[in-house]
């Protein structure tokens, strides 16, 4: 059963990496238990997912993550992130690989991200990717861009907005193969200082449109329970945060409606707080 399940897997992943490398894997614990609605977010992990989040940082801040994709290593993900406030915006550096040593896609991005006044940032980021197959097949590399934009349309509800290879970038010249563009847009509305819910769609080059919705509940200032859904396909997320002075651990699992349950891992090294864009006078871990 093992065994059907990896090749399985593995014909999927390495048929669609094959017609569009280098897709735009999802990195982050506190995202994938919220089934991906982060386009909104601001915490370390902006590096992957909306890099105008970075501007919102207050300090330095740093990040390792590992999934372990329907409990089949050689489907694993493993990324880290580090974040540097600057004057009045932040540098960001990410670096992420997925595969195994005979299929592997690794990514390095390189970002920035500044404030416009107290309701408006914008991020870009410089990305260098590479894809290998094994067996001789050979290794490939190119580079694409990421741009983000994050603004406040009242005092609770913010619009977030992303794109991920706006230029097509082109992989290889067999049969065409580019790497997909990916385009995210979502909402985020504050309840309280306690619960917030976030809503965004997805769209890739290559796939239907993706819905999501995530919530998080902060208990306290140590910890956190989140859920959240999505389709296309369709999956259940759930996870919780751990504060632990200047870290924070952070756990998601969602259950893909075909092949099982995804496990995820975080470690944020956060020292400080991040400031909250909903209100300028508060401070928060994270948004």
């Amino acid at each position: 059963m093992i065994n059907k399940l990896l090749l399985f897997t593995l014909n999927i992943t390495i048929s669609i990496a094959l017609f569009a490398g280098n897709n735009n894997h999802p990195v982050g614990a506190r995202a994938g238990s919220m089934a991906g609605a982060s386009v909104t977010l601001s915490d370390v992990w902006s590096t992957y997912h909306n890099q105008a989040g970075l501007a919102h940082l207050k300090g330095f801040s740093a990040g390792v993550y590992y999934e372990n994709r329907f409990a089949v290593k050689e489907l694993s993900t493993k990324g880290a992130a580090l974040a540097m406030p600057y004057k009045n915006g932040a540098f960001g550096l990410s670096v992420t690989q997925f595969g195994f040593s005979l299929y592997n896609e690794n990514k390095v991005g390189l970002a920035y991200s500044q404030k416009f006044g107290e309701v408006f940032s914008a991020g870009v980021q410089m990305n260098y990717l590479g894809t290998f197959i094994g067996e001789g097949y050979g290794q490939k590399h190119t580079v694409s861009a990421e741009l983000g934009v994050l603004a406040n349309l009242t005092k609770d509800l913010m619009i977030g907005a992303h794109i991920y290879n706006p230029t097509r970038t082109k992989l290889a010249d067999y049969n065409n193969e580019r790497t997909p563009t990916i385009f995210r847009l979502g909402l985020n509305y504050r309840f309280s200082k306690q619960v917030f819910i976030t809503a965004e769609t997805e769209k890739s080059t290559y796939l239907k449109p993706v819905l999501k919705a995530g919530l998080e509940y902060k208990f306290n200032d140590y910890f956190y329970l989140r859920t959240g859904v999505a389709n296309n396909p369709n999956i259940i997320a759930f996870g919780f945060g751990i504060n632990m002075q200047n870290f924070q651990f952070d756990f998601g699992a969602s259950h893909h409606s075909v092949l099982g349950y995804i496990p995820q891992f975080g470690l944020s090294y956060v020292p400080g707080s991040t400031t909250s864009i909903f209100n300028k006078n508060k401070s928060q871990s994270q948004l």
